[in-house]
């Protein structure tokens, strides 16, 4: 396939045509706000959306993808890369586009020289790396050159938007504004090393006193570093206002952005909201194939009995969770994908102190009437249970009602349906990350409410027939990948199958799912055992031809690109930092002669033959269109 022929209004018709034959109703490029390329001349170390090459991706995805689904949005802190760890509410503001703030439109505000030597300077030059450490810094100081312009120039339009927008957030902008400056005044930005019981507590009163002598601390810190507030808030402004910008023109092109909400609260979220979470309790993952002892996140765990009041309504818990969901689905309209929707449904906490483990405590939130401290919270009854299961397991719940259910789904329909409802979409915009454990009362709630669950096919079990993520069992209601954020390029993860066992198995498979009517399917099996590309390309395939309405495609996967975004469990500027390169077209055209770039025409046309000699046959005209442009 030339790269020219994309450009071509029949190619890309060719290609919608036959993703609708196929029953896909979305097609998504994974590609977090940091992974974006810049232009040459304006690299500062760090990619966003944002950008003039933001724009540039969209407009080579237009016609062919349409959403992007992008990583958490929230601001992280300078020595850890994560976006899985951001703020709830406040937009990192390493994702504004230093660039547009030396235009008319801006008035200039930050200047040419500094951008310039930011550009200069960045350490990670056209290496397609983010510079992390470094742009935390520069970044900053050309926020505080642009905020103390800004302050000095008229910019009236602005300044009223500005003015305007401080307003209409400030029920969290005050709250995260407050814990910037009070990390000025500790020289320390993470709350439980500050030196006073108030400063901890400043928004978790114990008493009337309590409420009063806080309040008055708020005002003298306000008072004090009032210009450092609203600074914070410039930022904030900043990046919502590109933001919004980026997300107009994504949908002129036919592209919708998809939020990702982490199961995670930042520092100043604790800090702010403490009186909501439930205390000594943290949330995590019980022991499984890959954790012998579970993993300990130590997020926070929003207390039940805050979430909802005895009539039903929400609580100051519910209330926060839903003000969450609601500027995510008002800045998204592709709608949100949930990390970890076991978390919402039914979470794994365990003792602050202790191992995410049985023996040392831990327990399902709400599914362990047995469990001395937990079972306040049990939805099922003691004879809901089976005790030849451990608690740890998917099974452990063998009976549920209807009105159990919809307790473990309160939090589902009253909180996030509903706030997607509220901003003009469907249940359809909501994208729940289910990979893993995945428990009889989480599946039971995903099933009443039809929502839709993900199926990661790099993680098939080939020795089980009905496995969820093999081809053949794969349900439309689903959303379909070869990998996450989380997992290396699907070409790596053949490298490491070529000429073993446990890729002769997967080929089998392969060959079963996807060459129904074939005779030589030894030859094609062998081929696949021993072919890297080949065995990847049919992984992709195998996306294509499966029943799934959705599909999502992890950038490294779609360019080429052999390298690694995040390996889970470490840390440092390396991790998190895989950039699309500046110049990804050409990228892009290079690896698609040598077969490593995603060849969709190609793809597609093996997809609807993979359906059977029938189908093929009623699609005839389609699929030598697609062979006459691969």
């Amino acid at each position: 396939m030339s790269c020219k022929l994309l450009d071509k209004s029949a190619t890309l018709k060719t290609i919608q045509e036959a993703l609708k034959i196929l029953g896909k109703k979305n097609l998504a490029l994974i590609i977090h706000s940091n992974s974006f390329p810049s232009e040459i001349v304006e690299d500062t170390g760090f990619g966003t959306a944002n950008s003039s090459a933001g724009k540039k991706v969209i407009d080579f995805l237009s016609g062919i993808f349409n959403v992007i689904q992008l990583g958490p949005a929230g601001k992280t802190k300078c020595f850890d890369s994560s976006p899985y760890t951001g703020t709830i509410f406040s937009n990192n503001p390493l994702f504004i586009d230093l660039k547009q703030l030396n235009t008319d439109k801006w008035g200039n505000i930050l200047s040419l020289e500094t951008f310039d030597e930011i550009v200069e300077n960045n350490p990670n030059k056209n290496l397609a790396k983010t510079s992390y450490s470094y742009i935390c810094d520069a970044q900053d100081n050309a926020l505080r050159e642009a905020f103390k312009s800004f302050k000095k120039l008229k910019l009236n339009g602005l300044k009223k938007s500005f003015e305007k927008y401080k307003r209409e957030n400030s029920f969290w902008l005050d709250k995260d504004a407050l814990y910037e400056v009070l990390s000025i005044e500790h020289n320390n930005d993470y709350w439980p090393l500050w030196g006073t019981k108030t400063d901890k507590n400043l928004f978790n009163p114990k008493s009337i006193e309590e409420k009063m002598e806080f309040g008055k601390r708020i005002n003298e810190i306000e008072a004090k570093y009032s210009d450092e507030i609203n600074f914070y808030a410039f930022c904030q402004f900043v990046a919502h206002t590109q933001i919004e910008a980026t997300k107009e023109y994504a949908l002129s092109k036919g592209i919708k952005m998809i939020a990702d909400r982490q199961v995670a609260f930042s520092d100043r979220d604790c800090w702010a909201y403490q009186s909501l979470f439930l205390k000594g309790w943290f949330l995590g993952c019980p022991p499984d194939y890959f954790s012998a002892d579970g993993q300990a996140w130590g997020f926070p765990v929003i207390n039940p009995e805050k979430l909802y009041n005895e009539d039903g309504s929400l609580g100051e818990g519910g209330v926060l969770m839903k003000a969450l969901f609601k500027k995510m689905f008002k800045e998204n309209p592709g709608g949100v994908r949930i990390d970890h929707i076991v978390g919402l449904i039914d979470p794994w906490v365990y003792k602050k102190g202790h191992k995410p483990t049985v023996e040392d405590g831990a327990g399902r939130l709400y599914s362990s009437p047995e469990h001395p401290e937990l079972s306040k919270f049990a939805i099922p009854t003691v004879d809901d249970l089976n005790f030849d299961i451990r608690a740890d397991k998917e099974a452990r719940v063998k009976n549920i009602s209807d009105e159990q259910i919809r307790l473990y789904g309160r939090l589902i329909e009253k909180i996030v349906i509903d706030a997607a409802k509220e901003e003009g979409l469907n249940k359809d915009s909501i994208v729940c990350e289910d990979l893993g454990t995945l428990t009889n009362p989480v599946a039971a709630v995903m099933a009443k409410y039809d929502l839709q669950g993900m199926k990661l096919t790099q993680f098939v079990v080939p020795e089980m027939f009905e496995h969820p993520y093999r081809c053949k069992n794969i349900q439309n209601r689903s959303w379909v990948m070869v990998g996450t954020h989380d997992n290396r390029p699907i070409s790596m993860w053949a490298d490491d199958l070529i000429n073993t066992h446990e890729g002769y198995l997967h080929a089998k498979n392969l060959v079963e799912d996807l060459f129904p009517d074939e005779e030589n399917k030894d030859d094609i099996i062998v081929k696949l055992t021993h072919d890297t590309d080949f065995l990847a390309q049919m992984k992709l395939v195998e996306l294509f031809a499966c029943k799934a309405e959705n599909i999502q495609i992890f950038f490294p996967d779609y360019f080429g690109i052999k390298d690694v975004y995040n390996r889970p469990g470490t840390s440092g500027d390396e991790n998190w930092s895989l950039r699309l390169p500046n110049n990804f077209e050409e990228i892009f055209c290079n690896n698609l002669k040598s077969n490593k770039a995603l060849n969709l025409p190609l793809i597609l046309r093996l997809a609807i033959e993979a359906r059977g000699n029938e189908f093929s046959k009623n699609n005839g005209d389609v699929i030598e269109q697609l062979r006459e442009i691969q």
